[in-house]
């Protein structure tokens, strides 16, 4: 499990292949864990996702010293879903500290889900957590936080999941799909197993392996999905978008006339490698 390593310029931060199954906004988080650290008192309010490879809580207060909280499979342990009397129904566990996550040690945790949704979150949960199993080294990975920019994540990563490999994901349960523009990607891939081992990474929009000189410049504004306003009759339009943008663009099959151009964004400065931007200096910089 890491700490505040999660999040980005207000929305979610994934890896390369990594691909988010459930999202839900209106969870409370509360830890017990070891030591004082300020970011685990009192209970938080905000968002979760359920990944390929890990739970992230996203806070909604930009204010608080817990922005992002980062549990991968691997991590967990003693799993539980609970439904008392009286109150919401709440998914409680144990996890465990990763390497350079910003914290150490073992902790609790709970989820509370005021709304409804904790037994088939809590559900799903488990039953991705087996699924990563078959994958798990015999030695948890070393966590390293990732180096260099990162971009805004193409559709596909935060769209219902298909194929029978998903089949256990309540998407009734959760039809709604993070916000535009909330979700953003590292170039490079999860540093552990997640449930697919066959996910196809997506282009990232930086040099290419190998090649020397700094990456591209951002987008400008604007560049994020789009669609043109005079469909034409064929896809030639949408094509030449994909080729123009030089493998950074993801272009869909079955919706020729919209092209999606990340946007590309450059590490943050006290990271010069690991976090990213809490939200108040993202917003900072968008000021």
């Amino acid at each position: 499990m890491s700490l505040n390593t999660s999040h980005a310029n207000g929305g979610v931060l994934i890896y390369n292949t990594e691909r988010i199954l459930i999202y839900y906004d209106g969870v409370e988080m509360g830890f017990d864990m070891p030591g004082n650290m300020p970011h685990f008192k009192g209970n938080k309010k905000g968002r979760v996702y359920l990944t390929t490879h890990r739970v992230i809580f996203n806070n909604k207060d930009l204010k608080d010293t817990l922005q992002s909280f980062s549990m991968p499979f691997y991590t967990l342990k003693q799993v539980e879903l609970e439904q008392p009397v009286f109150g919401a129904n709440y998914i409680k566990g144990k996890v465990n500290a990763e390497s350079s996550g910003n914290w150490s040690g073992e902790g609790k945790f709970k989820l509370w889900f005021n709304h409804g949704g904790a037994i088939e979150f809590g559900q799903a949960m488990l039953h991705a957590g087996r699924l990563a199993s078959k994958y798990f080294p015999p030695q948890p990975p070393v966590y390293t936080p990732p180096a260099g920019n990162y971009y805004q994540a193409p559709p596909p990563a935060y769209a219902p999941p298909s194929g029978p490999i998903y089949g256990f994901v309540p998407v009734q349960a959760f039809p709604s799909a993070p916000p535009d523009n909330s979700v953003y990607m590292y170039g490079s891939p999860p540093p552990y197993a997640g449930i697919d081992p066959n996910l196809a990474p997506y282009p990232y929009p930086g040099p290419a392996p190998g090649a020397s000189g700094p990456a591209p410049p951002p987008y400008p504004p604007g560049a994020g999905p789009f669609t043109n306003g005079h469909p034409p009759s064929a896809s030639a339009a949408a094509k030449e978008a994909e080729a123009n943008a030089g493998g950074t663009a993801y272009y869909n099959p079955a919706n020729p006339h919209s092209v999606y151009m990340p946007y590309s964004y450059p590490p943050p400065p006290e990271q010069q490698a690991s976090a990213p931007p809490s939200y108040s200096e993202a917003t900072k910089k968008s000021n």
